[in-house]
């Protein structure tokens, strides 16, 4: 079963902030607790050591996944200056469509006779 990033991969021209994974609070947690761990056998502190290298290793991959993510996200290649302005010529022409729209609701309507 693949996961939501493995079918965005597919096609990045869909990408949205919501498809970026980003949930490194648990792995990181995961980590902190093998860390405070203070076992008295070396055999076990060596199992743990390795398991943390292990969890240590997956949030490496996973933070690195998630910068190719947001490398694919639209519009991250604008600086938020040219991002601000993008946004007011959007928004003029949204506020000149909303007044094409009143002003043909409003206009006179013809009846079309049938034939």
């Amino acid at each position: 079963m693949q996961d939501i990033s493995d079918q965005h991969e597919s096609t990045p021209s869909t990408w949205t902030v919501d498809d970026v994974d980003v949930e490194f609070l648990p792995l990181i947690y995961e980590i902190i607790r093998s860390l405070e761990k203070d076992p008295h056998d070396t055999t076990q502190k060596t199992r743990d050591s390795q398991d943390t290298t292990q969890k240590i290793l997956e949030l490496q991959r996973k933070l690195e996944k998630a910068r190719e993510q947001i490398r694919k996200l639209p519009g991250i290649e604008y600086n938020s200056e040219e991002q601000l302005k993008q946004l007011d010529v959007l928004r003029n022409q949204l506020r000149l469509k909303r007044e094409l729209l009143h002003k043909y609701r409003n206009m006179c309507t013809f009846e079309i006779p049938k034939a």
